[in-house]
């Protein structure tokens, strides 16, 4: 079989040392070698399998693989640093002893369910479009929905970037001017669920991810995480790319 290459920086992160930001700042301040040569190029090319990679004189190994459900706060951004100091999900995970990241995001103001690892090809499964991973939310609405609209957002409804697809929606009650209904949808788009409340005149006031396909958030207390079970983490193992219809 051929040698399967990688460069330096995703070894880097890939032993769960840091993210790939860091690793480039490591190699560029000639902390890394390879077969004993300092390397100060992260886009080199290493075979994992053959060449000896150190970092700071340590033999850098692939690291055990972590998978971490974590109920993400209102007002903590999806990201390892904020320029302007805002709370990130990294200050939620400090006493986590190796390197994760999010797959995919939660917008500053929704809260929920978010996942992290070092498994780039379980991160695939959940993120990739392809996979079509059904994503629920619960979501308060500013308006009461008439089951017209909850129709249409069950149909599909156009947005900016293209119709989307036929979603799942429950009405779970209706309190005051507010409905409160679940949802279900199988796209990562940026402000989906907002976008298509708003696309049958109405807004999300409130927006919780309660569960990615079969993992849910349960009784997990808001800003805490857990270790995803062996059980949640093969539900995706063989997890296959559906393409085409909904």
């Amino acid at each position: 079989m051929p040698p399967v290459l990688k460069t330096l920086e995703r070894v880097l992160s890939k032993a769960g040392l840091g993210s790939r930001t860091e690793a480039r700042k490591w190699i560029g301040a000639g902390r890394v070698r390879v077969n004993g040569k300092k390397v100060q190029t992260p886009d080199h090319w290493v075979d994992p399998a053959r060449d000896k990679v150190t970092f700071d004189g340590n033999p850098v190994r692939q690291s055990e693989k972590i998978y971490l459900l974590l109920y993400k706060p209102k007002g903590y951004l999806t990201t390892y640093k904020d320029p302007e100091g805002r709370p990130t999900v990294y200050d939620l995970i400090r006493d986590l002893k190796a390197w994760v990241a999010p797959v995919g995001r939660l917008d500053l103001d929704t809260s929920g369910l978010l996942i992290l690892t070092n498994d780039n090809q379980f991160a695939e499964r959940l993120a990739n479009p392809d996979y079509k991973a059904p994503k629920t939310y619960q979501v308060k609405a500013s308006t009461r929905l008439s089951d017209e609209q909850l129709d249409r957002l069950r149909r599909g409804v156009p947005l900016s970037d293209g119709p989307t697809r036929p979603a799942l929606v429950a009405r779970l009650r209706d309190s005051g001017k507010y409905t409160h209904l679940e949802i279900t949808i199988t796209e990562g788009r940026n402000r989906q669920v907002r976008r298509m409340l708003e696309a049958v005149d109405s807004k999300a006031l409130k927006l919780v991810r309660t569960a990615i396909g079969p993992i849910r958030i349960g009784d997990l207390a808001i800003g805490k995480w857990r270790k995803l079970t062996a059980a949640e983490v093969a539900c995706f193992a063989a997890h296959k790319p559906r393409r085409g219809g909904s």
